[in-house]
């Protein structure tokens, strides 16, 4: 890695919270929510496995995102089209893979996942992995419920998670009826 290489961080105001976005290169390497209790220690985390600085500042792919994430807010967008760039094992590589290959509006089990990575009995790490996933929303952890179709573990909380799951589910299906009450999101 070279010297003085910088993380450029911008937020991104959705109708249910503020993300940080940040560009690496030419790269989106950051999509966090910023009200989730561990947003110092994951910014802290990303800080670590890069070497890079953080400079607050806009660039041309954290402006690429702004757009798309209001076409995704706007139910005009079901596919993200973004350079990428993550850090991670290459377990935690192979699971965010997968999470991409996860089609908008539909949800999988933690078991389904670990049995598409390769490993029926790595529930607890494809878990470990989904919440080491510095790219919410474009690399979609959130359409990862428990195998009785619960809402579990989300770095932005229960609320966010059941929002975009509904976002989906409204634009996927023509806004038929739906898993979640309206009520269920800002409890």
């Amino acid at each position: 890695m070279k010297q003085n290489e910088i993380i450029e961080l911008s937020t991104y105001h959705s109708p249910i919270g503020t993300l940080l976005l940040g560009s690496y290169e030419q790269f989106l390497c950051l999509c966090l929510w910023e009200e989730s209790a561990s947003f110092e220690k994951r910014l802290q985390k990303i800080q670590t496995l890069s070497g890079a600085s953080f400079v607050h500042k806009s660039s041309p792919i954290i402006e690429e995102t702004k757009r798309q994430l209001d076409e995704y807010f706007n139910k005009k967008r079901s596919n993200f089209h973004l350079p990428i760039h993550t850090w991670g094992t290459s377990f935690q590589q192979s699971t965010w893979n997968e999470l991409i290959n996860i089609p908008y509006g539909t949800t999988i089990s933690y078991k389904t996942l670990a049995q598409k990575v390769g490993n029926e009995q790595a529930v607890r790490a494809v878990a470990n992995a989904n919440n080491k996933n510095f790219i919410s929303i474009i690399i979609p952890c959130h359409r990862v419920i428990g195998s009785k179709g619960e809402l579990v573990g989300y770095a932005g909380g229960l609320n966010k998670k059941a929002f975009l799951l509904q976002l989906e589910q409204q634009n996927q299906y023509n806004k038929s009826a739906s898993l979640f009450k309206e009520d269920d999101f800002f409890k």
